[in-house]
């Protein structure tokens, strides 16, 4: 997870507040399974809002991808609402997957310029890695796997999205080369890593009253800080 957290260096303030967000987002590098920015009779709610990667079957054309992990790149606002978002990206092994339960990277939140849509406006993380519980010797050279991202809304709603690998020896020149052109890290959105604190002892009454407080008359809010990293990354 270091590699990540280098790209996320820059503490700037804090904040206790999250914004609802209906977002829709594109996986620009190293791809996506399809086109999902839409609704139809089968996904009149839209289809990215289906878990678990936004109502797209796997692909049979897919993506190779470095054995020891590589970028990825979203555009998380192609329509209005997003002016925040929490942002998860998560590892299913196989064909198809059982499960998405293999975090690559912590929880995230991104600041969006605007509550409108921005589309073509994005970040790249250059250096994911595999998920800490996926061992190399466990993940082979041709094996398949899914890339899934999940866009969080307030509400607790979740927006998904995947790309289906095949997994490649680092510097195989089938892998896509990243560039600026397809990973880059736009200034206009920044950046909140998300973290938690205990603020009671163990085995404490957590009963909830009408004010929104614990029964020790601490603040609800007070259970969830987000600390933010930078208002750009790498621009």
């Amino acid at each position: 997870m270091a590699s990540f957290s280098s790209l996320i260096n820059w503490i700037v303030l804090a904040t206790t507040t999250f914004t609802a967000v209906s977002a829709h987002n594109i996986i620009t590098y190293p791809g996506w399974r399809g086109d999902n920015l839409h609704t139809n009779e089968t996904f009149p709610y839209g289809m990215q809002w289906m878990y678990p990667c936004g109502g797209m079957p796997p692909s049979t054309n897919r993506t190779k991808w470095p054995i020891s992990g590589g970028a990825v790149a979203i555009q998380p606002g192609w329509f209005q609402g997003h002016s925040t978002a929490l942002m998860y990206i998560n590892m299913g092994f196989g064909t198809n997957p059982p499960n998405y339960s293999n975090p690559m990277v912590p929880v995230f939140q991104i600041k969006g310029p605007t509550n409108e849509a921005y589309p073509g406006i994005g970040f790249c993380l250059p250096q994911v890695p595999l998920p800490i519980n996926a061992p190399r010797a466990n993940v082979k050279v041709g094996d398949n796997a899914t890339i899934q991202i999940v866009e969080a809304a307030k509400h607790g709603a979740g927006l998904f999205n995947c790309v289906d690998i095949i997994f490649a020896e680092d510097g195989d020149p089938a892998v896509e080369e990243v560039t600026p052109s397809n990973c880059f890290n736009d200034s206009r959105i920044g950046f909140n890593q998300i973290f938690g604190t205990e603020v009671m002892a163990s085995g404490a009454d957590l009963t909830i009253g009408r004010l929104g407080l614990l029964s020790g008359g601490i603040p609800l809010l007070s259970l969830f800080i987000a600390c933010v990293l930078g208002f750009g990354m790498f621009v």
